[in-house]
């Protein structure tokens, strides 16, 4: 047993310095004495008022450890125990942390492989709460601080999603042992309950007359592919002439382009699909085809003035008028200026606002009532799950009503 005793307390001893080692003696305090003179080792120390053994390190995020216990062996164990747990990077900065603390430590590693433009929405939907919770430590937030927070923020939609952001940080902090309980799940997000608006689909006659006056707009051949495809506009501002084959008479959807504030710089980058089902192939119309076709006479006239792209940007199918990637609010402007000429040249026409995206509500609208199977219409839209589609894009048109009432008629004539 005595022997045992000394081969364990010399592997404790070679093990310690072996720590101190790998860590070049990095964040360790001075060798201290225990109160009957005797050295202790590196970090260690003793107590006068109460004999506890305390061991002190900084961990790899500057922060000062402290450690303590009522033997010297359990403290040198502890110790050891703390500084292999640092080492390996598993570890967090302390159990008094801020959320903001937090925060930075729930980006840089829980969100690390997220696009840079997914970061930079986490990083907007947590500022709105920021300065009424960022200084909060952890272990002291509760129901009503962050219910509080939520509550002054101006819409129900700001509401949830700055919610989801603390519900995901809490829970990690909950996982790695920070708290012990996730309150932000508690959090009522309908404050105002603002009314839902319904999502906007143009009606045939509306797509008829809105293209009619798109016609020398700069997008326009934009505007066709997206109410033939259905594709967003990211999919749309990220396509590239080698994803088109006109010979199969298909498109490969592979990118996205994203548009964001990174450093303080607004800058582009292409990013692959989020999802395996949004890298999808999409037949290609007779109408889709030939704005393609007219798109690259587009694309040419602008290189032959001498326009350069962007390096890695040369092959875009959709640009500005200086080869530049084009972005949403550029696409938006091109179809508010045309609003504005169409309700001039049509001063009695009830023609409500409509965006980007409505084309792709459009196209799913117009699928559905010429009776493609949903499951065909998803794979088109790119939507991992049929509920996706049925939730979001199955409207129900004023032209659809009246089909309906056609097909009601014919079944009762034939009954």
């Amino acid at each position: 047993m005595k022997n045992q005793w000394w081969y364990d307390t010399l592997f404790a001893y070679i093990y310690a310095y072996f720590l101190i080692c790998s860590t070049n003696q990095k964040g360790l305090i001075d060798m201290g004495k225990s109160l009957k003179g005797k050295e202790l080792g590196k970090g260690i120390s003793q107590r006068k008022e109460d004999g506890l053994y305390i061991a002190r390190f900084t961990n790899r995020f500057g922060k000062r450890q402290v450690i303590s216990d009522k033997t010297y062996n359990g403290v040198q164990k502890k110790m050891r125990e703390a500084m292999l747990t640092d080492e390996k990077a598993i570890n967090v900065v302390s159990s008094n942390m801020t959320l903001d603390e937090w925060f930075e430590r729930w980006m840089n590693t829980c969100k690390n492989n997220c696009r840079n433009n997914t970061k930079d929405t986490y990083a907007r939907h947590y500022k709105r709460v920021k300065d009424a919770l960022g200084w909060r430590k952890l272990n002291k937030l509760n129901l009503v601080v962050m219910q509080d927070a939520i509550n002054d923020l101006r819409t129900d939609n700001e509401r949830k999603n700055s919610k989801k952001i603390l519900v995901d940080m809490l829970e990690k902090a909950v996982a790695t042992d920070l708290i012990t309980k996730n309150v932000a799940k508690q959090i009522t997000t309908e404050y105002t309950k603002e009314e839902q608006k319904p999502r906007r689909v143009l009606t045939v006659e509306e797509t008829n007359i809105f293209l009619q006056e798109a016609k020398d707009s700069f997008y326009y051949n934009l505007f066709i592919l997206a109410l033939e495809t259905g594709m967003r506009i990211g999919e749309l501002t990220g396509l590239q002439w080698e994803d088109i084959d006109y010979k199969k008479k298909v498109l490969h959807v592979r990118h996205s382009m994203t548009y964001f504030s990174k450093n303080g710089k607004y800058t582009f980058e292409l990013h692959p699909t989020k999802t395996n089902k949004g890298l999808r192939t999409i037949p290609l119309t007779a109408k889709a085809i030939e704005a393609l076709r007219q798109q690259q006479f587009v694309k040419s006239s602008i290189v032959n003035k001498g326009k350069e792209a962007m390096d890695g940007f040369e092959n875009l199918v959709f640009v500005t008028k200086n080869n530049r990637p084009t972005t949403q609010f550029l696409v938006t402007e091109c179809i508010e200026g045309i609003m504005k000429k169409l309700h001039k040249n049509n001063p009695d026409l009830i023609f409500e606002k409509i965006t980007p995206h409505c084309f792709r509500h459009t196209f799913a609208t117009r699928w559905l009532e010429a009776d493609v199977p949903l499951k065909t219409v998803s794979a088109m839209l790119g939507h991992s799950q049929l509920q996706l589609t049925t939730d979001l894009y199955m409207h129900v048109t004023h032209d659809s009503l009246f089909k309906g009432l056609e097909q009601f008629e014919k079944a009762r004539q034939i009954g």
